[in-house]
């Protein structure tokens, strides 16, 4: 019995399509897989490594914040790290002498050995009384910066309006001194000659950019050719720390910086 060649063409043509059905099964089956979420079977375990996760420490000191090669003060130095600077602590040890070193690790690749002494700590609850400490005994530019650092890294310390109110007076006395630099360093004659307003001048002082770089800003008075800090630490004690005693005393240095600036 023979064939037409209608029907093996038809049978063929079958064939073809069911097994181009079968394999957009199997594909698409196989993409399925692909796409399908990781299921996490040890949840805990996860939880566990988040609270493992590396504790943050910020330089305060920098005569004591010498990266090491390894744990002691005779260790081969790699940097002196500044004030300001963020790592890592993935380890620590102490020497015989009684000396703390944390191991640390800088971005991107950079790690070492540092003494406890030269940072601070943020997931310890005691540290910001520390750099409260520091503060009040240092003077100068770098009282005005480890404040700054505390403001920065402890958020919700208690000691906070104090900081605050003591950054205000901080800065605002010294542009006193930046008033009286700038005005020996500015010649009137030569300013008008310019044509550029005289505050422009002031106001692009570059004794102030040290002091900009931490965000502290300035305002300028143009009649009296005085800078005044700008006032924004006392702001946040009246805005965010109304219960505090320093929130009256924020509130008269505002008062006094609106007058000064009449």
């Amino acid at each position: 019995m023979k064939h037409s060649p209608n029907r093996s063409r038809v049978g063929a043509a079958s064939f073809a399509l069911l097994a181009a059905f079968l394999l957009f099964i199997c594909v698409d089956t196989a993409n399925g897989q692909k796409r399908r979420p990781v299921v996490n079977k040890n949840p805990t375990k996860t939880v566990a490594a988040k609270r493992a996760s590396p504790a943050i420490a910020i330089v305060i000191d920098e005569r004591l914040s010498v990266l090491r090669f390894e744990p002691s003060l005779t260790g081969i130095p790699l940097q002196r790290m500044s004030a300001g600077r963020t790592m890592q602590i993935t380890g620590s040890r102490q020497t015989g002498d009684g000396l703390t070193f944390y191991r640390v690790q800088l971005p991107p690749e950079k790690s070492g050995w540092v003494q406890a002494e030269a940072v601070v700590r943020t997931d310890r609850s005691d540290e910001d009384a520390r750099l409260l400490r520091l503060i009040r005994a240092s003077d100068g530019f770098e009282q005005i910066e480890r404040a700054v650092i505390f403001l920065e890294n402890f958020p919700n310390s208690t000691f906070r309006p104090a900081v605050l109110l003591m950054l205000g007076d901080l800065v605002e006395n010294i542009s006193q001194r930046l008033s009286r630099d700038a005005a020996r360093r500015f010649d009137e004659d030569e300013m008008r000659a310019n044509a550029a307003p005289i505050q422009s001048f002031y106001l692009n002082y570059n004794g102030l950019d040290r002091y900009r770089r931490l965000g502290i800003g300035f305002v300028f008075n143009q009649k009296s050719k005085q800078f005044h800090y700008d006032g924004v630490a006392w702001r946040e004690i009246v805005q965010k720390h109304k219960q505090s005693y320093e929130s009256a005393e924020a509130q008269k240095r505002l008062d006094a910086l609106a007058e000064k600036m009449k």
